[in-house]
């Protein structure tokens, strides 16, 4: 007799109505998901820029702590990093050089930018001052 039943009260939608609301489930699913991932993605982005930046300020400690050990300008070294503005801080106790250098990371990226504050990051490298024979 079909998907209607002989009082008139459908059971079920017809083939080709279900096929249409089919459709439309998935579009409002895409819909309903879609804001959600693109905030999961811009997150994992915005990981990934404060994780590159850690590794340059990783690299820039050890840049400024080696430029000073051998008598060079560690401001400039550090600089090497490609990271503005740095600050760099110098210890030399005779034996040893300890470079530490901070950066703020800002972050700018759209929606995560506003609900994420600032990073500060640190990074401390030492080396062994080097004395060259003149």
């Amino acid at each position: 007799m079909g998907p209607w039943r002989s009082s008139g009260t459908p059971t079920a939608a017809p083939p080709r109505e279900r096929r249409l609301l089919d459709r439309g489930q998935a579009t409002v699913e895409v819909a309903v998901l879609l804001p959600i991932l693109a905030i999961l993605v811009v997150g994992l982005l915005q990981v990934g820029l404060v994780v590159r930046a850690k590794v340059l300020t990783v690299h820039a400690a050890r840049e400024a702590a080696r430029a000073a050990s051998v008598g060079d300008d560690p401001q400039a070294a550090a600089a090497t990093s490609g990271l503005q503005p740095l600050s760099v801080q110098i210890a030399n106790d005779g034996e040893r050089v300890t470079a530490v250098v901070t950066y703020v990371d800002p972050t700018d990226l759209p929606i995560v930018g506003a609900a994420m504050p600032s990073v500060t990051l640190r990074s401390t490298a030492t080396m062994r001052v080097e004395d060259w024979p003149d």
